[in-house]
């Protein structure tokens, strides 16, 4: 019996830590993105984003979502994807390429401060999710293109 009581708390102990240290992570970061839409920050760095649309073939207006997606995760990428989408920003190419993109990177800066917190080198993490994300999205644009042509 003792073992098991030992065992709930350091159960209880430890969800607790990490519920903390994802907490101090996850809350300054969306009361950041509330302060950057409000300022209009975001749209300057949607700005900023567009010559890596431009590589993709993805239409410039992309650049937002794109960047939404990678700094902020996939479900307020995608949430400005749908939005864009509805009110005819973007056409479906782009929708796709994007959704590529943010499929291997997204939430970049979140979940590589997550992998820090347990010990992982950010920077291999950055770099092999926006090689990868880049090498997959390059290589689905262009078979696109060449179905398009055909």
């Amino acid at each position: 019996m003792e073992y098991l009581i030992e065992f709930f708390n350091s159960g209880v102990i430890g969800s607790l830590k990490s519920i903390w240290g994802i907490a101090i992570i996850v809350i300054p970061l969306m009361i950041f993105m509330e302060i950057a839409k409000d300022i209009k920050l975001l749209d300057l760095i949607g700005r900023l984003f567009k010559p890596i649309t431009k590589l993709f073939g993805a239409d410039e207006k992309s650049g937002f979502p794109l960047a939404v997606g990678i700094i902020f995760g996939i479900s307020y990428g995608a949430g400005v994807l749908i939005k864009s989408s509805e009110d005819g920003d973007l056409d479906g190419v782009s929708l796709f390429i994007v959704s590529v993109f943010l499929a291997a990177c997204h939430a970049i800066v979140e979940d590589t401060l997550l992998f820090v917190a347990v010990g992982a080198n950010g920077i291999i993490i950055v770099l092999m999710r926006v090689i990868i994300a880049m090498i997959m999205t390059i290589i689905v644009s262009r078979f696109i293109k060449s179905k398009a042509i055909e």
